[in-house]
């Protein structure tokens, strides 16, 4: 059965109200201050190994947990490393970036059951197997961009966190709105009951607070459009569609999936990324391995 509720507004409509929601929030509008200035370092073409290396230095605790993902069998290193710095000549600038700001994300999704639907470690598990998967398909498609395909899974959904944060009742309104059939499955689109209710979707808010943040486009992008990738500009498709595959993927493990109305693969994001459906099993077959070395990890 499909939804009867028509989207409310236009894209730029929502867009506004999404901006204007996250301009009022404080609590998960501010990353911490050095995980901001970790993003403008690197985007920084300037800036040197050596300022990332100082710039984690001044958060003990950000560094410890920087070098415990570093050292997990996630990324199978052969040997433990003992400093960022020597993290950063392995993995690289970006890499090592990515895991400071995934450090800090976990800490956003403490907010907690909201209702008997939902609940924000459930939707952060969720988020770290999206993650998961799309690191994985990026290597399996051998494209470069594994590291950013990981963040952006972690980032896809917080667009409802923002939500939580923005007004709770209106999100426990969402969440009573929808309706499932006998195995769980969603029998309303998602994002209709959250456009009827706020205005605007996870999507429209997730892009926003990257804009909030200054986080690269590519990564504002996968969380506006991973539900829809083929709205993304042509020429940044590719992440979006890496966690659009990875979305679904990760609804066969296990944590939130009231967003996901058609758990089927489309052929079409398989073409766009350039995988068949042998690498697509093969990735499904990895999975669930990885995810326990990542949540292991990355655990709030």
């Amino acid at each position: 059965m499909q939804s009867d509720m028509s989207p409310v507004g236009s894209r730029e409509e929502s867009m506004q109200i999404a901006h204007l929601a996250v301009k009022q929030l404080s609590h998960i509008a501010t990353l911490p201050e050095v995980t901001l200035g970790i993003i403008e370092l690197v985007e920084n073409p300037n800036s040197s190994a050596q300022d990332l290396n100082a710039l984690i230095g001044r958060d003990p605790a950000l560094s410890a947990r920087v070098l415990k993902v570093v050292n997990s069998a996630f990324y199978g290193l052969p040997r433990q490393i003992g400093s960022i710095n020597r993290a950063i000549s392995l993995l690289g600038l970006n890499a090592v970036k990515n895991i400071a700001i995934a450090a800090s994300l976990a800490k956003l999704f403490r907010g907690g059951a909201l209702c008997d639907r939902f609940d924000a470690k459930d939707l952060w598990s969720h988020s770290i197997a999206v993650a998961t998967a799309a690191k994985l398909l990026a290597k399996e498609a051998r494209m470069s961009s594994g590291d950013e395909a990981f963040l952006a899974g972690l980032m896809h959904d917080i667009g409802i966190m923002v939500e939580l944060q923005s007004d709770r009742a209106k999100l426990v309104k969402v969440f009573g709105d929808m309706q499932f059939d006998g195995s769980g499955n969603p029998l309303i689109d998602f994002r209709m009951a959250e456009r009827a209710v706020f205005g605007a979707d996870h999507g429209h808010f997730g892009e926003a607070l990257c804009e909030q943040w200054k986080f690269p486009r590519s990564l504002a992008l996968a969380c506006g459009h991973h539900h829809d990738p083929m709205h993304a500009p042509a020429e940044s498709r590719h992440i979006p569609w890496l966690v659009h595959v990875a979305d679904r993927l990760a609804t066969e493990v296990d944590g939130f999936r009231m967003d996901i109305f058609d758990r089927a693969v489309p052929r079409e994001a398989l073409e766009a990324l350039g995988l068949s459906t042998a690498q697509l099993d093969s990735v499904r077959s990895q999975l669930v391995v990885a995810l326990d070395e990542a949540t292991a990890t990355l655990a709030v």
